[in-house]
């Protein structure tokens, strides 16, 4: 039995977004710059992660009030160790609708055939440019053809694929026009995400934010493009089509904040709960059952959590708010995106 609860704000909870390792082998200058996570850079040792038994039995209890989607973040979630076995358990939970994964793509050839096999088939890639400038901005050399490949290859094994690229001024936006152009024809859909202030090293200001309404101005003049209507309620990107059908979309936590409709809890790589993608603290849930809680105190405490949430941060970005936030909000590698 399905127990339906909302938070402060009547948002019923739908999607669990599950960090599986803060480890990534990418550098990419609007998350983890190299300059700040070097090679020699520590990150956590395995029994400071939730183990696979761990997540299961808290997914297990968000599913049954009333998380239908799952999604597995990073880092890199790739890295992670035996990830199919998780995947195969999860798609068991009774609930459980959607899982997808979000990945930089480098290591689907070597993974990709297992994560379908265990039930998994939907795959968010990042990838913000086909040019030199990807290089620059994955802070590890890696050609976009690279991540291509690894596309294709998926694309082959059956996976529906969704392609997110970040838009940030002065860097890519003169690569819109050219994914839009590759892309199209593929029956792949790109998404583009307006540049945040997720995490403390990413050197965010506003002046380095291209809104939607900017890009769709750039996009609109070389393709026709229309809106199309949400598919439900909490959906992130909207989304525009081609003439031939073919769907874009735009994430706008910046200029058109969708905090009203977030359905969204995550849960850190550590075992910390988060409501809200640019919080600045979490419950420490790993702490929590490693006590020895039943699952009836565990749900409870879920329970508890998503009633007194009230996260509404894009509805109240600032400059002032960013400015006293800083340095106090969870990385992007920490928290997934």
């Amino acid at each position: 039995m399905t127990e339906q609860i909302t938070d402060k704000l009547g948002r019923p909870i739908r999607d669990l977004r599950i960090s599986v390792t803060d480890r990534c082998n990418f550098r990419c200058t609007y998350c983890m710059p190299k300059e700040i996570f070097g090679d020699d850079y520590v990150f956590m040792p395995k029994d400071e992660l939730l183990s696979f038994e761990e997540l299961i039995r808290i997914a297990r209890q968000y599913a049954a009030l009333g998380v239908k989607k799952i999604r597995l973040t990073g880092g890199e979630p790739l890295l992670r160790r035996d990830l199919p076995l998780l995947i195969r358990e999860l798609n068991e939970i009774p609930g459980i609708e959607d899982i997808g994964l979000t990945t930089n793509g480098l290591l689907l050839k070597k993974h990709g055939q297992a994560l379908y096999d265990a039930g998994l088939r939907r795959l968010n890639v990042s990838l913000d440019a086909l040019d030199e400038t990807f290089e620059a901005v994955n802070g590890r050399g890696i050609k976009a053809d690279t991540i291509l490949e690894q596309i294709d290859y998926a694309k082959s094994l059956g996976f529906d694929i969704k392609v997110n690229m970040v838009i940030q001024k002065g860097m890519n936006e003169h690569q819109m026009a050219p994914m839009v152009e590759y892309f199209r024809d593929k029956e792949i859909t790109l998404r583009f995400i307006e540049f945040m202030d997720v995490g403390n090293d990413n050197g965010w200001n506003f002046d380095k934010v291209i809104t939607k309404d900017e890009m769709i101005d750039q996009l609109t003049e070389t393709f026709d493009i229309q809106p199309v209507p949400p598919k439900y309620f909490g959906e992130v990107a909207k989304y525009y089509q081609h003439v031939n059908g073919a769907k874009l979309g735009f994430i706008t936590s910046v200029s058109e904040s969708f905090c009203s409709s977030c359905t969204r809890v995550r849960l850190s790589s550590d075992g910390k709960i988060f409501g809200c993608l640019f919080a600045t603290g979490g419950f420490d849930l790993k702490q929590f059952i490693r006590q020895g809680v039943t699952d009836e105190a565990l749900r409870e405490q879920l329970i508890q959590l998503w009633s007194k949430r009230s996260d509404r941060y894009s509805d109240e970005r600032t400059e002032e708010t960013v400015k006293n936030r800083q340095k106090k909000k969870i990385n992007m590698n920490y928290i997934g995106g």
